[in-house]
Order: structure tokens, then C-alpha cells, then sequence
């Protein structure tokens, strides 16, 4: 087992208002006990973290074409199913920041392995839920669980690695995100319809255990320990209003239509502006006073963090949108069966895989005008599958969907691992944990915002005109939502690091 720890060695900055950029080549694993040489990430000891960092994403995406299923067998309903993907999601954007603090006070690899452990556990709670409500409860604690996991993995990277070497694992991280995102769906197709020993849907969340016990075993072995330098305690207002922005924002978004638009669900979303403005001026005056807040607002002076993050909302909106509505549209509209959705996004798979392993060379020729091509790229892809729908509807067997699939693939590579880079390459490192935290839960979020808002209008125009103007509406929605993304690209500092 290893038991060498890495700390970080970025001194305090001399401001609050100013934190300093970690130079590139600033080595961020110096700082272990005397005697003992500084550790690494090693290639196995990335897969690992990678393998980490896999696990949750799959999960927000692999209900998605479970869903009739678990109604059929738990007799649910629409609310309580949008539950099943809404807790996860809300759980895992709420407590995600959080996880990286504790990552940077406990211990990144034991945050690592609890998370784990727990997602491992959660997964079986899943699997065996008896009812609806159980599964509700379970998928809760299982977003928890993948909190307390997922900060840790580019925390660690950004604290064991340096120069080509990160820039490289960051380069897989975008790969691996982006691919897990699409082999969800297609994952929970295949197992879905292969019925194993009969477990049906179950199976979606019975072989997350599995895999969580190999990433265990690998993780004790092969991820070093690192922290913070500047261990602080957890800011509990911050957390608390973290919290209630989130909730207030999501659950009803999420919920609403399913409910039918309750008086709560206007309550929260107008509580949302306040709970959001409260929770900055707790974080802008406890960091005035010299204390450490759970998102400190001087790490928006970092532009590359803050003009990143405005791309990966966007970005993360219309993805997580449409992964839910082509499910549903694939289904319900079109008669595919869960393997065949599934399948009908292998090309934007394979694209993503292939075009993201390309990434860091692109990036180090063109700098961060990758992401705008990127952005024309995938508007492209939709265009074509927006035409194809309209065209071919609703006779489209999975070759006529591949061509645009697989251009929106090749773009959405372009960009997300590009984006990532860019929002940490100024995050000090022992601030490594609060800067993936803020990144992972500005996405998360997104995704979830995106399932909520995209697929609102696609279900809510589904019953008014039909299925296929319904989609031709959310496709054209998500086309201006990446026009948005093109635009801001170009303000992206050129140079990436």
C-alpha cells in the first residue's frame, strides 16, 4: 500500500482578492515526510482515479433508457421516475464542493476511497430497491456518494502532476468524461435488454458494484495521498446556502412539470435569486476576514476559471438535454428498443473517444481556439441530425442518425477536455480540491439543468403538437445554445496551459 502523502507547496497568496497562479513548472508534490521521496500519479494509479471519475457520470445517464422498466415493475409514475433521475443529480451538485474541501482537509485518496465504498453500497441499495420510494432514497445517497469521489480525481491529478504530464491527464479526464456521459445510455441499453439472471433494470446499478470493489483494491495500492497545505474547517453557512441555491433552483425545474407546477415549485424558484445572492456575500465577507470559505470569490478573478466555467454551462445545458431527449424520442417516437437507442450513439462515442486522444496536440498547436471549431463542428452534427429528423421522421434507422451523431461527437471533444484545462491551469494547488469542486458541480448542474429545461420544452410540446415538432424545437434550441458557446470560446485566453 502507498503511504507516501503529497502536499502541495503554493505559499498563501499575498491578497485574498489575488490568489497566485501555480507556474507550470512548479513541482505540486513536493512536501512529504522527511525521507521520503515525493510520489507521482502513476499510469495505473491515473486509470484508477479515471476509473473514479467514470462511475458517477455513467450513472447520471444510464437511467435514461431504464426508465419505462422501473415503471413498469415499480408501478411509479412520471413525478416519482424524474425523482429517481432529479436526487441523484440534485445530491450530487449540492454536496460536490463540499467533497473537494474535505478532499483538501482529510485527504484526497481517503475522500477517494469513501466515496468509493459508498458509491459501491449504494449502487447494491439501488439494485435491490423494493419500491419506488426506496430507489428515490437510494439514488439520493448514491449522488452523495459520487460527491464525495468525483473532486478528488482532479484534485489529485492537479496535485501529483506537472507540465505535459497534467496536461495529458487532464486531456484523458476530458475523454473519459466525455465518453462516459454517451456510454451510459448506451450501457443501460444493453444490460436492460440482456435481462441477467433476470435483474432487468436492477442490472444498471448491480454491475456498479462490482467495479467499485476493483477500483477499491486499485486505489489502496496506487493512489497517493495528497491535501492540502492549508487544512481549513468546513465552512457551514457556505455549505448550507450552497445547498439551498441549488435545491431551490434544480427540484423545481426538475419536478415542476411532472407535478403540474404547485405553488412550492414557484416558491423555490423565487427563493433561488435570494438564496443565491445570501450565499455570496457570506462567502465575499467570511474571506474579507480572513477566513476560508467553501468557494472563495477570489478564484473568479482567475479568468481562466471564470470565462471556462461560462462555457461549460452552456455547454453542459444542451448536452445533458439532449442525451434525455434523444432517449425519449428514440423510444417513444421512433419504436427503438433499449438496445437500439443505445446503439444509435456509438458514432458519437467512438468520436469522442478517438478525437479527445488527439486533443492535447490540437491544443498545443492552436491553442484555445480548438474550442470554437469545436463549437462549429458539433453545430454542424446538429444541423444534420435536425434535418434528418425532419426529412425522415419517423423511419430513421440507426445510419441515417450516425452521420450527425458522430460530427456532434467530434466537436463536443473538441471542447469539453479543452475547457477543463483551461479553468484549473491558474488554480493554485492547494486550492486543487475547491477549484475541481467548483468546475464538477458548475457541470453537474448544468447537466441537470439541462435535463430539466430542454426536456421540459420537449415532454411540454410533445403533448401540444406531437413528438416530431417537439423535437425539431429542442434541437433548434440546442443549436442556439451552441451558437452561445461559439461566441464565448473567443474570449478564452488563446494560450492553454
Amino acid at each position: 500500500m502507498n503511504q507516501t502523502r503529497v502536499r502541495s507547496t503554493t505559499p498563501r497568496p499575498s491578497s485574498p482578492a489575488a490568489p497566485r497562479p501555480a507556474a507550470a513548472s512548479e513541482p505540486a508534490t513536493t512536501g512529504a515526510p522527511p525521507g521520503a521521496a515525493a510520489s507521482a500519479l502513476s499510469g495505473l494509479g491515473l486509470f484508477t482515479v479515471l476509473l473514479g471519475a467514470a462511475l458517477p457520470l455513467i450513472d447520471f445517464f444510464i437511467v435514461n433508457v431504464a426508465l419505462s422498466a422501473m415503471d413498469r415493475d415499480l408501478h411509479a409514475g412520471p413525478a416519482v421516475l424524474e425523482l429517481v433521475v432529479a436526487g441523484y443529480g440534485v445530491a450530487y451538485a449540492v454536496l460536490l464542493v463540499l467533497g473537494g474541501r474535505l478532499g483538501d482537509m482529510l485527504g484526497r485518496r481517503k475522500l477517494f476511497l469513501i466515496g468509493m465504498v459508498a458509491f459501491g453500497l449504494t449502487s447494491l441499495a439501488c439494485g435491490l430497491a423494493p419500491t419506488a420510494w426506496t430507489l428515490v432514497a437510494a439514488r439520493v445517497a448514491q449522488g452523495a456518494a459520487a460527491a464525495f469521489m468525483l473532486p478528488q480525481v482532479l484534485a489529485t491529478i492537479h496535485a501529483t502532476t506537472t507540465g505535459p504530464r497534467r496536461a495529458r491527464a487532464i486531456g484523458l479526464y476530458g475523454a473519459t468524461a466525455g465518453l462516459s456521459m454517451v456510454a451510459g445510455q448506451i450501457l443501460g441499453g444493453v444490460l436492460v435488454a440482456a435481462d441477467l439472471w433476470g435483474t432487468g433494470w436492477r442490472s444498471v446499478f448491480l454491475v456498479n458494484v462490482p467495479v467499485a470493489l476493483i477500483g477499491l483494491l486499485l486505489a489502496l495500492r496506487t493512489v497517493p495521498e495528497t491535501r492540502s497545505d492549508r487544512p481549513t474547517d468546513v465552512d457551514i453557512p457556505g455549505t448550507l446556502l450552497l445547498a439551498v441555491s441549488l435545491i431551490t433552483l434544480l427540484l423545481p425545474l426538475t419536478e415542476g412539470r411532472a407535478a403540474g407546477w404547485p405553488l412550492w415549485t414557484w416558491l423555490l424558484l423565487g427563493a433561488f435569486p435570494i438564496a443565491t445572492i445570501a450565499f455570496y456575500l457570506v462567502e465575499h465577507r467570511a474571506e474579507r476576514a480572513g477566513r476560508v470559505p467553501l468557494v472563495p470569490p477570489s478564484l473568479f478573478a482567475l479568468i481562466g476559471l471564470r470565462r471556462g466555467l461560462l462555457l461549460v454551462l452552456p455547454f453542459s445545458v444542451g448536452f445533458g438535454g439532449f442525451m434525455f431527449v434523444i432517449a425519449v424520442a428514440l423510444q417513444q417516437g421512433m419504436d427503438y428498443g433499449p438496445v437500439a437507442a443505445g446503439l444509435a450513439l456509438v458514432p458519437m462515442a467512438v468520436a469522442v473517444f478517438l478525437v479527445s486522444l488527439a486533443g492535447p496536440r490540437l491544443v498545443a498547436k492552436f491553442g484555445s481556439r480548438v474550442v470554437a471549431v469545436g463549437a462549429l463542428i458539433q453545430g454542424l452534427g446538429m444541423t444534420i441530425v435536425l434535418l434528418t429528423v425532419v426529412h425522415g421522421w419517423p423511419d430513421l434507422g440507426v445510419p441515417a442518425l450516425a452521420p450527425g451523431v458522430a460530427l456532434a461527437g467530434i466537436g463536443q471533444a473538441l471542447q469539453l477536455p479543452v475547457l477543463y484545462r483551461i479553468v484549473l491551469a491558474d488554480v493554485p494547488a492547494d486550492r486543487a480540491g475547491v477549484g475541481s469542486g467548483v468546475m464538477v458541480t458548475t457541470q453537474q448542474s448544468a447537466l441537470a439543468l439541462g435535463v430539466a429545461t430542454l426536456g421540459t420544452l420537449f415532454l411540454s410540446r410533445t403533448t401540444a403538437v406531437g413528438m416530431r415538432e417537439a423535437l425539431i424545437t429542442t434541437l433548434a434550441a440546442q443549436l442556439a445554445i451552441i451558437a452561445l458557446t461559439g461566441l464565448l470560446s473567443l474570449r478564452l485566453p488563446r494560450t492553454v496551459r
